[in-house]
C-alpha cells in the first residue's frame, strides 16, 4: 500500500467510519487533501459543519496522524489537511526509488487472466491513422490493466478472408504496374484496394468478376487462391513491421481464415440447439426477447457474416487459454454487434466476463475518413511526413549532431507523437488529427513532454555521483513547488488504479502532462544546480523522482523515452 493510500486509511480507522470521501482542495493555500462530512452527518444526525469540527479536534489530538500534517482544520463541511513536506517527500521519494518505473503499480492478492484483442486489421488494406487509434488505446490499456495486478494476454485477430481480399486482387491482376513499384507490398495492397473500391463504383459491372474471384478464394481452389496466399503474406509482413516501429507485441495472432470453417460446423450446431434459427434462407440469432433485435449469421446465399468466426474466435479462446475475461477493443460503430454476440456466447454456456472497449473516430480537420473513397492518411504517409519535419528540427537546434542521432531521435519522437495523440483524448471522444498541432512543442503534446523530460535527464545527468551519495534532508524543500511536485508524485498510484477502473489511459497522458507544467514551472523558478549543497540535494532527489514517474506514465502509454532532444 503506498503512503497517500495509508494516510487514508489511518484516518479511516481513527474515526470508524467504513469508508470516507476525500478529496483535494483546488487552492493548495486550503490545505493538500480534505474530507468531506456530508454523509457521515447525516448517517449521524449532524449538521456537516459540526461533524467536521469534531472529526478534526479527534485527528488533531492523535499523536500518529498528527505528526504526518503541519494544520487539521474544519472549514465549513470539510476537514482540510496540510501535510508536513518533509515527511511526505521521504516516503513518496522512498517508494518511487525502490520501485523505479514500476512506481504506483498495484497488485492482486489473486492475479486474474484476462485477454485483450486489439488491431484488427485487415489484409489487403492499407493501414491507417484509424487503425492508430485501436492499437495504442489496446496496447495502453493492457499496460494499465498489467499495472493494476492483472495477467493480460495481448492477441490481435486479422481478418483476411473478406471481399475487400477479392477486390485488390482483382485490381493487382488488371494493373501489374503494383509489382514492379518499389515500396512495400503489403503497403501496395492498400493503395491497390482503395483504386479498386474507386473503379468499382464507376464500373459496377466488375463485381462479378470480383465474385468469381471470391467464390475461388473460399473454395482454396485456383490461381486466385494461391495470389490470396502470397499476397496475403505481404500484408503480414507489412503489420509486423508496423508493430515493430510502434513497439507492439503479441502473444498471439488469430485470422478469419483459421477459425472460419470451424464457425461455420459450429452455426449447424447452434442451429440444432434453437439458439439460431432459419428466417427467409438467412440464419440469424434471434435475440429480440433481450432488446437486441436480431444478429444475421449466415447471408440467404449461404456466405458467412462476422458473426460466424467471430464465435469460433471466443470458443478458440476460451479453450487456448484459462481465462477470467475478455476484453474486445473495436470502435464506437460496433457496440450493439457485441451485445449480440456476447449475448449468444452467454446461451452458449460461457460464463467468462465479455467487455467491448470502444473508441470513437479519427477525423481529419477537413472531416471524416474513407477506405473506400481513398480519403485517408496512411501509417507510412503519417510516419514520414512527421519525421521528415522533425529532422529538419533537430538539425536546426544540434548543428552539431551526426545525421544517424538526428534519424534516431526524429523516429521515436515521430512514434511518441503519434501515440500520444491517439491517447490524450478520452476514448468515447471523437479525434480531429492536425499534424501542424500535434507537432508543437508547447501545450499538450508529445514534443512538450519529451523535452520536459529530456532537460530534467540533463540536470540528473550533469550532478549524478553527487546525488547518491549521503542522506538527503528534506525539510530544506520549502518552496510551494516543491510541494506541489511532492503531492503531484504522491498521487501518481491513485491515477494509475484511476486509469483500470475508467478503462481510459488519458487520466494517464493528462497526469504526466500536469507533471511535466509543474516540474517547468519549478525549474524556471528555482536555481537547482547553483544552489546551497544540502538543498541542491534534496532538489536532486524530488527530480530523480519527477523524472522516474515520468517514465513510468511514458511506458504506460507506451511512448519512447528520449533522453536528448
Amino acid at each position: 500500500m503506498f503512503f497517500w493510500e495509508e494516510l487514508k486509511n489511518q484516518i479511516t480507522l481513527k474515526l470508524e467510519e467504513k469508508e470516507l470521501s476525500f478529496t483535494y482542495p483546488p487552492d493548495l493555500s486550503w490545505g493538500d487533501l480534505s474530507l468531506a462530512c456530508f454523509v457521515p452527518a447525516k448517517k449521524n444526525g449532524l449538521d456537516p459543519s459540526k461533524q467536521a469540527s469534531l472529526w478534526a479536534n479527534t485527528l488533531q489530538a492523535d499523536s500518529l496522524i498528527g505528526s504526518y500534517f503541519s494544520k487539521i482544520e474544519a472549514v465549513g463541511p470539510y476537514v482540510n489537511f496540510s501535510l508536513k513536506i518533509d515527511i511526505l517527500a521521504k516516503k513518496v521519494l522512498a517508494e518511487i526509488g525502490d520501485a523505479k518505473e514500476k512506481y504506483g503499480y498495484h497488485n492482486l492478492a489473486e492475479k486474474e487472466r484476462i485477454m485483450l484483442e486489439y488491431s484488427n486489421g485487415n489484409t489487403h488494406k492499407e493501414y491507417h491513422v484509424g487503425h492508430l487509434r485501436n492499437i495504442s488505446f489496446g496496447d495502453s490499456m493492457s499496460n494499465i490493466l498489467e499495472a493494476n495486478g492483472y495477467e493480460v494476454i495481448r492477441v490481435s485477430y486479422i481478418n483476411d478472408f473478406g471481399i475487400h481480399t477479392a477486390k485488390t486482387i482483382w485490381n493487382w491482376k488488371n494493373n501489374p504496374e503494383y509489382a514492379n513499384r518499389k515500396e512495400p507490398k503489403g503497403f501496395l495492397l492498400g493503395q491497390c484496394y482503395m483504386q479498386a473500391n474507386q473503379k468499382l463504383s464507376e464500373r459496377p459491372e466488375y463485381k462479378i468478376e470480383v465474385a468469381k474471384i471470391m467464390h475461388e478464394i473460399e473454395s482454396r481452389i485456383g490461381e486466385n487462391y494461391d495470389l490470396w496466399k502470397e499476397s496475403r503474406t505481404w500484408s503480414i509482413e507489412y503489420f509486423a513491421s508496423i508493430y515493430k516501429e510502434l513497439g507492439i507485441k503479441f502473444a498471439k495472432i488469430f485470422y478469419e481464415s483459421e477459425v472460419i470453417d470451424e464457425g461455420l460446423e459450429m452455426v449447424n450446431t447452434l442451429l440444432k440447439k434453437g439458439i439460431l434459427k432459419e428466417s427467409e434462407g438467412a440464419i440469424i440469432a434471434d435475440l429480440e426477447a433481450d432488446g437486441l433485435g436480431v444478429l444475421p449469421i449466415v447471408r440467404s446465399d449461404k456466405t458467412a457474416l462476422y458473426p460466424v468466426a467471430d464465435l469460433a474466435l471466443a470458443v478458440n479462446k476460451f479453450s487456448l487459454y484459462d481465462l477470467k475475461a475478455s476484453y474486445y477493443v473495436v470502435d464506437i460503430r460496433q457496440s450493439l454487434y457485441f451485445k449480440q454476440l456476447f449475448r449468444v456466447l452467454e446461451l452458449l454456456g460461457y460464463k467468462q466476463t465479455l467487455v467491448h472497449l470502444p473508441y470513437d473516430f479519427v477525423t481529419l480537420p477537413e472531416g471524416m475518413m474513407s477506405s473506400r473513397s481513398g480519403n485517408v492518411i496512411t501509417y507510412r504517409d503519417l510516419k514520414d511526413k512527421i519525421k521528415n519535419e522533425l529532422e529538419k528540427e533537430t538539425r536546426i537546434r544540434h548543428e552539431n549532431w551526426k545525421a544517424k542521432k538526428i534519424a534516431q531521435v526524429a523516429k521515436d519522437l515521430t512514434i511518441a507523437i503519434i501515440k500520444f495523440e491517439m491517447l490524450k483524448v478520452s476514448a468515447d471522444k471523437e479525434i480531429v488529427f492536425n499534424i501542424e498541432e500535434a507537432l508543437r512543442f508547447d501545450g499538450y503534446t508529445a514534443c512538450y513532454l519529451e523535452y520536459s523530460h529530456a532537460r530534467l535527464c540533463s540536470i540528473i545527468k550533469k550532478e549524478n555521483a553527487f546525488y547518491f551519495t549521503g542522506k538527503t534532508d528534506f525539510s530544506l524543500l520549502t518552496e510551494q513547488k516543491e510541494k506541489e511536485l511532492v503531492i503531484k508524485l504522491a498521487k501518481y498510484p491513485e491515477v494509475l488504479a484511476l486509469a483500470g477502473e475508467k478503462k481510459n489511459p488519458s487520466e494517464i497522458a493528462r497526469y504526466i502532462f500536469e507533471l511535466a507544467q509543474i516540474s517547468n514551472d519549478y525549474y524556471h523558478a528555482v536555481n537547482i544546480l547553483k544552489a546551497e549543497k544540502k538543498i541542491k540535494k534534496a532538489r536532486l532527489a524530488l527530480i530523480k523522482g519527477v523524472v522516474t514517474t515520468l517514465r513510468s506514465g511514458f511506458k504506460i502509454l507506451g511512448l519512447p523515452i528520449l533522453k536528448e532532444m
